[in-house]
């Protein structure tokens, strides 16, 4: 096993203050961050600590009510809802050999989107409203969550933008509507005895741009940059595990890594973790910036829309989805 200290801290004070000097430091912390690891942790967000530990809290309330509760609200065709226990499984991933379902469980919502709102009316795929359990205060807490998660999502695609030599506002515009998604995961133990290729999540990269992770104490979580074994990395308090996915890999033409990672709960309890997933608009045309394609790095892939992307990675790999693609095949590409 690698150090753990591979998995550098970056220190996002500047995104409060706006100090020219400390956003220009940020800004070359993570280039080199996502040039060498594809992972760092992020302190001093912004992000309130007593509003991390309510959605903690909402999560376990969620996950300690009955099968039957959660499946009143199974996840529908928009991407909301209850995941229940091995409905996911990553057969997109060239990174192992997946025969097993992953062994977890989520909640998943997104921005609340009106039948009369713009997106719904222009027909933008997963557009809707969420769904929600019969909990006190479960829909405030986690709506305002992911409203915060959205202001920092926005923020660190500036950043992100600045260090591989893009327009920040040409970048941070194609999220003025993003595909933005909180998932309250639950981890149970692994049984006794189980095989290696028993994961409570399948070595995998993401798929979209950026990911921003809450978790608990328990562990689990391992990444894989490149040149290295598996790496743990441990809960910082009060910080994020903020990764790339393959979707910001392609805009900067390869410079920014979406590295290998998985969970694994080997611990005798449940882990809990709140991945926020950061993408644009399903329009987006995203292809290698003019910025980040030289004669030494000419372009690594093709464009793609995102919402194709996005829907061709949810029906390979959430089982509702394959039911539903199969049930309404979609008319035609977005």
């Amino acid at each position: 096993m690698a150090d753990s200290s591979r998995i550098p801290i970056l220190d996002a004070t500047a995104l409060l203050t706006g100090d020219p000097v400390g956003m220009d430091a940020l800004v070359e912390d993570f280039g080199r961050a996502y040039r060498d690891v594809g992972f760092s942790y992020i302190v001093n967000h912004g992000i309130d600590a007593q509003l991390i530990d309510e959605v903690f809290e909402a999560s376990r309330q969620f996950h300690a009510l009955g099968l039957d509760q959660k499946m009143a609200i199974e996840l529908n065709s928009d991407n909301r809802g209850f995941l229940p226990m091995d409905a996911t499984m990553d057969i997109n991933t060239k990174l192992a050999e997946v025969t097993k379902p992953n062994r977890s469980e989520s909640f998943l919502m997104m921005c609340e989107c009106a039948p009369d709102s713009p997106e719904v009316l222009a027909g933008d795929y997963l557009a809707g409203p969420n769904v929600w359990p019969d909990l006190a205060g479960f829909r405030e807490t986690v709506t305002a969550y992911h409203d915060a998660m959205c202001w920092l999502g926005r923020k660190m695609m500036g950043i992100a933008a600045r260090a591989i030599g893009a327009d920040p506002e040409v970048m941070v515009d194609h999220f003025a509507s993003p595909v933005a998604s909180v998932r309250l995961l639950h981890y149970p133990p692994l049984p006794s005895g189980s095989p290696d290729d028993l994961y409570g999540s399948a070595p995998h990269c993401d798929f979209g741009c950026l990911t921003l992770l809450a978790q608990d104490d328990v562990g689990g979580l391992q990444v894989r940059p490149v040149g290295d074994g598996w790496i743990d990395v441990p809960n910082i308090p009060g910080s994020f595990v903020v990764n790339v996915g393959d979707m910001l890999r392609l805009w900067s033409n390869g410079q920014l890594l979406s590295t290998p990672h998985r969970v694994t709960n080997s611990s005798r309890s449940s882990r809990f973790s709140i991945p926020f997933f950061f993408d644009p608009h399903v329009s987006t045309v995203i292809a290698p910036l003019r910025s980040c394609v030289t004669p030494e790095r000419p372009v690594v892939a093709d464009a793609v829309v995102w919402g194709d992307h996005l829907r061709s990675e949810l029906e390979a790999g959430f089982e509702p989805h394959k039911m539903f693609t199969a049930e309404h095949p979609p008319e035609s590409s977005i």
